[in-house]
């Protein structure tokens, strides 16, 4: 570890004078837009900040805002950001009195949070007991049980054979949720339609959880195929203060991860927003929480049943914020200086509308969000009024294929939600980012959509409903084609076809250095480069960049078209690359652990 001070402006005595004195610095242990959103809201509290940083982010944002930065070394994240170790000893190291984890990594970690108390730090977040067991999403379900907070049904314990998920299946029906009992997000979950698809799906989520959360154990749930996603924002203090601050919906989602978020959830009666609230109050008092949470419905048929509490500060908490006039960082800050609550009155009216767009690194043409590492070469932020944008980045940085896709989080408010679609949707038109596609096409067709103004929509609604261009209807000057379409790469990422274009050995040259992307709402400009000669082989490439996680075949197997040969994960997401013919596989090129490059070949598969 390396330590780089930074040029320090005079600080204040700390949050809000009183005992809040107590904290002086804090080292933030994350990266990217959280890292930047707690670095700013402590400055503006005179608090000194400390950035830790991989080798990947030594010129990121977050590094070059605060005010001492750390070098934990390293690119993959557990050389870095998940090593509870590396933090402890920088915070020590460099005089912090405390550390903020962000969201992600360590966030939802009982071992960081006791490591980091045990230290004779603050940790600003609950107690590692309180996030044992909710982030335990086993045992989370046994408190909500004990706390009267209604559930779908679910397994007690974790669950290691597929012939457990053909047993619940058969006993509450299909779709079955396979999710990661230690974390979130979307990551270590896989949807189970039928017995056939169990003992896939049970392996990718132990995979994935184990990759993002260092425990791959998981456990099932029914799954709700016509509820909306609805959290509701808690807040705890040391006084006994146990308060829920409103409501969002989360509905908008892709790969079970979110895209659009919104508060106050819409059109929900006041009586069910209330008990909703009343029951996340419940839970986090019978677990002795302090801090800020979340607690997690799902919301079907005029009922509410618990989905998980998240231990943290949740990324879409700006939303919250926006209505409510609140600084929910702020608050964290008091509540870990010992100070009480600022609100302490649960449900305040929310005033207005506000919705938030999450701006990742994406190329969204078909719908695949496929994501799209690479330099942005200019970033410019609408400045209309009720219009903020979180983000990591700025003009002339990359976003590294390492980590998280997000790039920053539009945020709109208005005096009312036609208002603020409105107004979103104007900013979206405004938002420019050059140098790699983005998500703002699929924002925009979600806000756009009669659906989304209706309230007509459902956590499964985004990849059902809506459609997206595919990447050949896109215009002339958004996507360079090859006329030849037997000339072309095929791969298959999440159930859908996607073609490479080939380039000829000259094209090919010079889409290794690709000219800057513009990704906003006019469309997106994109470049692959592709194998010459590939065209008609039956080549199978890797549609982006990424590691390669699975190798299913081996030289000789017979495959089928549709068949996953293999997985590469990109930016956290899991991608499986399937076969587009029936036939034989040969020339396997990759291991696991391999990186590979948008368009590398990964095998042969000679047609039958």
């Amino acid at each position: 570890m390396g330590q780089v001070p930074r040029q320090q402006a005079e600080r204040g005595p700390g949050v809000s004078g009183g005992s809040a004195g107590r904290l002086s610095k804090v080292l933030v242990a994350n990266r990217g837009e959280i890292a930047v959103r707690i670095i700013r809201a402590l400055a503006e509290h005179g608090i000194a900040s400390v950035a830790v940083h991989s080798d990947a982010d030594e010129k990121a944002l977050h590094v070059r805002l605060a005010d001492e930065a750390i070098a934990l070394g390293g690119t993959a994240s557990n050389e870095n950001y998940l090593d509870i170790e590396k933090i402890v000893r920088a915070a020590k190291e460099t005089g912090a009195d405390a550390v903020h984890p962000g969201y992600g990594f360590l966030a939802e970690n009982a071992a960081f949070a006791r490591a980091v108390t045990d230290a004779g730090l603050v940790f600003i977040g609950p107690s590692g007991d309180a996030i044992e067991v909710m982030g335990e999403k086993v045992a989370a379900r046994r408190v909500a049980a004990q706390a009267d907070v209604p559930q779908v049904p679910g397994t007690t314990e974790p669950v290691t054979s597929a012939d457990e998920i053909r047993a619940f299946g058969a006993e509450h029906g299909y779709p079955v949720a396979v999710k990661a009992s230690f974390g979130g997000g979307g990551r270590g979950m896989r949807t189970v339609a039928g017995p056939h698809e169990a003992d896939d799906a049970l392996e990718a989520a132990r995979r994935e959880a184990g990759a993002a959360f260092g425990n791959s154990e998981v456990y099932l749930e029914r799954y709700l195929s016509a509820a909306r996603h609805v959290e509701v924002q808690i807040f705890a203090d040391t006084h006994g203060n146990v308060v829920w601050l409103g409501d969002r919906d989360c509905s908008v989602q892709r790969r079970h991860q979110k895209l659009v978020e919104e508060s106050p959830a819409p059109g929900l009666p006041d009586d069910l927003r209330e008990s909703m609230g009343e029951a996340a109050v419940r839970l986090a008092t019978a677990v002795g929480y302090v801090g800020a949470g979340t607690v997690e419905y799902l919301v079907e048929d005029g009922r509410f049943y618990f989905l998980e509490m998240n231990t943290r500060i949740q990324v879409e908490h700006p939303v919250t914020e926006a209505v409510l006039g609140m600084d929910l960082i702020a608050e964290q800050l008091r509540v870990a200086a010992g100070e009480p609550l600022s609100v302490l009155t649960s449900g305040p009216a929310p005033r207005g509308h506000a919705i938030e767009c999450r701006i990742n690194a994406e190329d969204t043409a078909g719908g695949l969000f496929v994501p799209s590492p690479g330099p942005i070469h200019a970033l410019q932020v609408p400045t209309r009024a009720g219009v903020r944008f979180d983000s990591g980045y700025e003009s002339g940085d990359d976003v590294a294929p390492y980590y998280d896709s997000m790039i920053g989080k539009l945020v709109v408010w208005g005096p009312d939600r036609d208002t603020a679609i409105r107004r979103t949707l104007a900013a979206l038109d405004e938002l420019v980012v050059d140098g790699v596609p983005t998500t703002i096409p699929a924002a925009k067709a979600v806000l756009a959509h009669p659906d989304f103004a209706g309230v007509a929509f459902t956590t499964r609604w985004l990849e059902s409903a809506v459609e997206f261009r595919a990447a050949a209807e896109a215009p002339p000057d958004a996507v360079e084609e090859d006329s030849d379409e037997s000339s072309r790469d095929e791969v298959w990422v999440g159930g859908r076809r996607y073609v490479i274009p080939f380039f000829s050995p000259t094209a090919a040259v010079a889409a290794a250095e690709p000219p800057a992307r513009r990704s906003r709402g006019s469309g997106t400009r994109r470049k692959a480069a592709g194998r010459p000669g590939a065209g008609g082989s039956g080549a199978v490439s890797s549609p982006m960049q990424g590691t390669v996680i699975a190798v299913n075949v081996v030289d000789g197997d017979t495959v089928s078209a549709g068949q996953v040969l293999f997985v590469v994960e990109a930016m956290k997401m899991e991608n499986p690359v399937r076969s587009t013919v029936d036939g034989t596989v040969g020339e396997i090129g990759v291991a696991v652990g391999d990186v590979v490059t948008a368009g590398s070949r990964l095998a042969v598969v000679v047609p039958a």
